[in-house]
């Protein structure tokens, strides 16, 4: 029996693989990845691995064993199909008798496009069978901490709307979805997870000048000017779009949360913003 970690080399993978070694003996886990050499560190600290890809079902032919915890990370590719990827993943884990299959969603409030495909996701999940637990992952410090240049080139914060967000770092999350896989009493959960404390966007820029020292502003715009804004920025106008769309959301209140299931599953307080921010500044 192993712990299985999908996605072991992508951003938060890498978090949950970390923070799996200080809790379990290295050969209790196995990190699925798709480029071996990615994963060499892991492999020289006592890690499996295994080589597997979502959009190659046969990768995955015999790769779970009977007792195993999976933790499946939702792919990031987009244009590809999600749900039939994570179906892939589901199906394997039926045929290998898993004893939890963990899945990191969206929040349930999420009514933006971005959450469909976990939507879809969860529906084929529960219709499989498999003791299930449901991450359902809020929004991530570092979706703009590690974006900080063109709020630093323009001296502001450019965003839709003036709603609120229960933003936590991939850490947070990573020890959230650490204890479900360690713990015992996880079969068929769901657990909406965020932060702490919400923040605005307008707490955000302020936040951003008090560390720099500089005045950078937030201008509100709408959400066809934001996506127009990041397509100019280089991004495909689909994912724009769906980018643009979580804003909508956040004005409507959509990724506020507020049920403390992320402190409570990391043993901790969630990281706070200003701290994700001073580490992407120092960095």
């Amino acid at each position: 029996m192993s712990i299985v970690v999908t996605g072991a080399t992508g951003h938060l993978g890498r978090h949950v693989v970390e923070q799996l070694l200080e809790k379990v003996p290295a050969e209790g886990i196995t990190a699925v990845v798709r480029d071996k050499a990615k994963a060499a560190d892991l492999a020289g600290r006592g890690v499996r691995l295994a080589v597997a890809d979502y959009n190659d079902p046969g990768t995955f032919d015999g790769l779970f064993a009977a007792g195993d915890k999976v933790l499946l990370i939702s792919g990031n590719e987009f244009d590809k199909g999600r749900p039939a990827q994570h179906q892939v993943v589901i199906d394997a884990a039926v045929a290998a008798g898993v004893a939890l299959l963990a899945y990191t969603s969206a929040p349930g409030s999420l009514s933006a496009a971005l959450a469909d495909d976990h939507r879809a996701t969860e529906k084929a999940l529960l219709a499989s069978g498999l003791p299930y637990s449901l991450l359902r992952n809020g929004w991530y410090h570092e979706n703009y901490t590690e974006n900080l240049a063109p709020v630093l080139a323009h001296d502001a914060v450019v965003a839709a709307g003036d709603g609120r967000v229960s933003s936590a770092s991939r850490a947070d999350y990573a020890a959230a979805a650490v204890a479900v896989l360690t713990g015992e009493g996880h079969e068929n959960t769901t657990y909406e997870l965020g932060g702490d404390e919400a923040w605005s966007f307008a707490e955000y820029a302020a936040e951003l000048s008090r560390r720099t020292g500089r005045e950078i502003a937030y201008n509100a715009v709408s959400t066809e000017a934001l996506t127009g804004i990041l397509t100019g920025a280089g991004l495909p106008g689909p994912f724009a779009a769906i980018l643009a769309g979580v804003d909508a959301s956040i004005e409507k209140g959509e990724l506020v949360v507020t049920t403390g299931d992320l402190s409570r599953l990391a043993g901790r307080p969630t990281t706070p913003l200003s701290e994700a921010i001073a580490a992407a500044l120092e960095g």
